[in-house]
């Protein structure tokens, strides 16, 4: 295979197949080709990628290309993948990587079997505002991390095969393990169908991280007024928020929190004995380059020289194991364990208390 001649396929021309799309059409040396079995959606395609080769059956040209991007709907994932990792193809797959663990866990296992590389799309792992949040965190800079809060809203779009959890979530379980170096152990989910009669639209997730024991707030929504892209890092020196709305300023360290002056006993106030702290609002410089653009071009280098991807299969897996939990733990009100398939948690078997979580976190 030439270094200067790549031909990629992406699998799927909707709203995720078609920002690939773009972004692939526009890189040199890459010779696209967008199958979707939609004659509507592939007239779409060839108006808004005119160079590339257009087709409705993956069959035609998966002996004839060098990787596969998959953006078909999630439950169509694992099928698609699988096909193209038994020919030995290099597949980004769209997060979620699957719908459940065993499928997640088996296209590793294939891509180990044939020798090819398998990577998800958790785009916000590209994110230079992402990158230097966790660089802010390292750093020391915002102290001990009390707990980080995250929301993802907006007006749509409903999807028919998944619910709000596993369609918006996976950023947001992504950047948290990205940003803190370690997986969620156990979580506890409540959701709320607003509208129709498929799926959950609204829902929160309450997760606890494996090492350090920081709790983490989800919050999505395709029932909001507003579209919010946001993720909140509270430190017990400082405290930091990105969001990725805003053209400018998508980091903002406050010099702002609360010392407890406590010392245990009963007070006769009903106002706690703390001290408020205020400070400067600091803005670090972020240079921007678009993350699926990012990604994408990383994933092209992996197809070219068989790197290992920087988000491999195995984020994939340990997102959708988060996911599945979730389902669990809806179902029984409670917070349940993140299992792996073997029914154990961060390579040992560990029981939880199991709390009800019936509300949102405050």
């Amino acid at each position: 295979m030439s270094h200067q001649h790549t031909r990629l396929a992406v699998v799927g021309y909707g709203y995720w197949g078609a920002k690939h799309a773009r972004v692939l059409s526009s890189v040199p040396g890459v010779d696209l080709v967008v199958v979707d079995n939609d004659p509507e959606r592939r007239a779409e395609a060839q108006r808004g990628c005119p160079n590339a080769d257009i087709t409705g059956n993956l069959a035609e040209v998966l002996d004839f290309v060098d990787g596969v991007v998959v953006a078909t709907p999630p439950r169509t994932h694992g099928d698609i993948a699988h096909r193209a990792l038994r020919l030995g193809k290099p597949v980004l797959v769209e997060k979620p990587l699957a719908t459940s663990t065993s499928v997640a866990r088996s296209l590793i296992d294939t891509a180990a079997e044939h020798g090819a590389r398998l990577m998800v799309g958790h785009t916000f792992e590209y994110n230079a505002a992402v990158w230097k949040l966790r660089e802010v965190i390292n750093s020391g800079e915002l102290g001990r991390v009390l707990y980080i809060d995250t929301a993802r809203l907006n007006l749509g779009i409903y999807q028919n095969d998944v619910d709000v959890i596993w369609d918006l979530a996976p950023h947001d379980l992504s950047i948290i393990s990205f940003l803190m170096g370690e997986r969620p152990v156990s979580v506890a989910a409540w959701a709320h169908r607003s509208l129709g009669a498929r799926h959950a639209d609204v829902a929160y997730l309450r997760l606890q991280l494996e090492r350090s024991l920081v709790p983490a707030f989800v919050h999505v929504s395709w029932l909001n007024p507003q579209k919010v892209r946001r993720v909140t890092v509270v430190g017990d020196r400082k405290m930091a928020v990105y969001d990725d709305l805003l053209d400018e300023d998508r980091i903002r360290i406050y010099d702002i929190g609360v010392d407890s002056n406590d010392p245990g006993e009963p007070v006769d106030t009903p106002a706690m004995p703390v001290t408020y702290r205020t400070g400067d609002i600091v803005s670090p410089h972020v240079v921007l380059r678009e993350p699926l653009w990012v990604q994408d071009t990383h994933f092209l280098d992996c197809v070219r020289t068989g790197a290992r991807p920087l988000t491999p299969g195995a984020s994939g897996l340990d997102v959708v194991r988060v996911l599945s939990a979730s389902d669990v733990a809806r179902k029984s009100g409670r917070e349940v364990p993140v299992h792996d398939e073997h029914g154990v948690v961060d390579g040992r078997q560990v029981t939880f208390a199991h709390t009800k979580f019936t509300g949102t976190p405050s």
